[in-house]
């Protein structure tokens, strides 16, 4: 049982990040399906290490530098693997009207005008956040915000449904719905590091990152029917801004 859990979190792992998995570790589509329950725990990965860099960098660096190494680090050790789903789903739904050509857009390999102002917009508003805040704070959203916006992503999957159907899509083995039980242990790994802030700072943040969740899901039903992986990238990092937003209002106003 332990084996196939850690089997299930390497698979996660190496599909999400750039770290190498052991070479023991057996990969199949079937585990990749199931390893999305271990997705948000990734982002404790990856937040830990944007914490980390983060930290260090501003004992010998300015605060806002620092704050952009933080950033770099995290992008780096996903290859960016998120913010290519909000940018090509920013080409799609702002350049395509129907279903068909909106994914023929998101599957387009160049960046478009909308996909280009939703990284810029997007970069923008998360170092805004984040070197406006002190640093204990800032680092306290980077391992809250990483964990639960990649919930909110494994939230898609739970509960809407996939619409492509290209055969060589990357996304495709996630396709499958996840069951309560797998759903449930991703919860508890993207809001159990809600417990470092305070318990109304909290709930504003989880308030907000599940509004813009729902927000996202009724867009993507209304214009796609269903998500894609790209889909499910975009929800991350708009998940993930819109905590970093939320967290800095509420240590402005206390």
């Amino acid at each position: 049982m332990l084996r196939r859990q850690l089997e299930l979190f390497f698979t996660a792992l190496g599909f999400f990040t750039r770290l190498p998995v052991p070479t023991w570790m057996p990969y199949s589509t079937e585990r990749l399906n199931h390893a999305a329950r271990w997705f948000p725990l990734v982002g404790w990965i990856v937040g830990a290490c944007g914490a980390l860099v983060t930290w260090i960098a501003a004992r010998v660096l300015p605060w806002p530098l620092a704050v952009l190494l933080g950033m770099l680090a995290t992008v780096l050790l996903t290859g960016a693997f998120h913010e290519d789903g909000l940018a090509d789903s920013a080409d799609g739904l702002g350049g395509g009207w129907e279903k068909t050509q909106v994914l023929a857009i998101m599957k387009d390999s160049r960046i478009g005008t909308y996909g280009a102002l939703s990284l810029l917009f997007g970069f923008a508003l998360k170092f805004g956040a984040l070197q406006a805040m002190p640093p204990r704070a800032a680092v306290a959203a980077l391992l809250v915000l990483h964990p639960l916006s990649r919930f909110a992503a494994v939230s898609l999957i739970r509960w809407m449904r996939y619409v492509r159907e290209d055969a060589d899509a990357r996304a495709k083995p996630l396709a499958q719905q996840m069951s309560d039980r797998e759903w449930l242990l991703a919860a508890v790994c993207g809001l159990l590091p809600l417990v470092l802030l305070r318990p109304l700072t909290a709930l504003a943040v989880a308030a907000g990152v599940l509004l813009v969740t729902l927000w996202w899901a009724r867009l993507l039903t209304r214009r796609l029917g269903g998500y894609t992986g790209d889909c499910l990238g975009a929800a991350q990092q708009l998940a993930e801004i819109t905590g970093y937003l939320v967290l800095l209002a509420a240590w402005n106003f206390t």
